[in-house]
């Protein structure tokens, strides 16, 4: 038998052997990818199956798994038990002007930082990662004085100004990393072109840099949703109240509804993974744009 015979029945039992094992190597990569999404879904599982249980089979001793009767109407009854259409619609400006102010902010900042050297840029970019250190809890006296001294205490601005405070750091600190990554080259040759700096931005960074602007959307509008302490600290009255303020209301020292509760609790995620599955293409596009010529 000649040599290339060999090769071609060598190369095509390793072949043969790489599809059996290909098989199984799938089966059990999908094995493990279910159990971990498993892991992740048992407690918005559990908040599931708690929010479906009437009021007096959450007092019962052993507590059940399942619910003996299944009572969809909490998700309905809910909405009259607390104001939780006002505490979404705080919620949603505070966490989208937030979004906005801290990327209005941010892309300037980032932008600057990664195509100029100046003196004390090293030192501004570290304060700027340093600031994420310090705990919303460990400042919240002082930020409650703050907003006092300008009348700002139970209002939006006061929540959107802290919220993209608290936000701009990460936000500057991913986009110059993005923007940095972009060859200065680019924009050059687009200046050549008659492109002015602004427009050099917007037509030709920008989108590159979409990765990080959409992960700095998606990080600065959970953050500034699910925060509690600055929400619990400066709202005082229920139509100044987020949603996550709201949420513990329905178990205190008088009374607990359980069932109202985890039904909130399931009722606040909705938006937020609505905008993930509207922002997702973005992302996924942005992460591929360039790759084909």
């Amino acid at each position: 038998m000649s040599e290339p015979t060999l090769a071609a029945l060598g190369e095509r039992r390793r072949r043969r052997g790489g599809g059996v094992r290909d098989p199984l190597r799938l089966a059990l990569v999908t094995g493990v990818g279910w159990l971990v999404a498993l892991v992740f879904l048992a407690p918005y599982l559990q908040m599931l199956l708690t929010a479906l249980k009437p009021q007096p089979e959450l007092m019962k001793s052993p507590p059940t798994y399942l619910p003996s009767t299944w009572e969809w109407a909490n998700f309905v009854e809910v909405w009259k038990a607390a104001p939780i259409a006002t505490n979404l619609k705080v919620s949603l400006i505070v966490a989208s002007a937030s979004t906005l102010i801290t990327l209005a902010a941010a892309l300037p900042a980032a932008y600057y930082t990664a195509r100029n050297r100046f003196r004390g840029r090293t030192a501004f970019l570290l304060l700027v990662l340093v600031t994420q250190m310090f705990a919303p809890t460990a400042l919240v006296v002082g930020i409650y004085r703050e907003m006092l001294a300008f009348g700002l205490v139970n209002t939006y601005t006061a929540l959107i100004l802290v919220n993209a405070a608290f936000n701009l750091p990460f936000s500057i600190w991913i986009l110059n990393g993005y923007f940095a990554s972009i060859p200065a080259e680019i924009e050059e040759a687009a200046l050549l072109d008659g492109c002015d700096r602004f427009t050099a931005l917007t037509r030709i960074s920008l989108p590159l840099a979409l990765p990080g602007v959409v992960t700095a959307v998606i990080y600065t509008f959970i953050s500034a949703w699910n925060e509690y302490v600055v929400a619990l600290t400066l709202s005082s009255t229920p139509d100044k109240q987020p949603i996550t303020v709201a949420i513990p209301s329905f178990v205190t020292q008088y009374h607990e509804q359980w069932q109202y509760l985890f039904a909130t609790s399931l009722i606040a995620i909705v938006p937020v993974v609505v905008l993930f599955a509207f922002i997702e293409r973005y992302l996924i596009g942005g992460l591929t744009a360039g790759s084909i010529k």
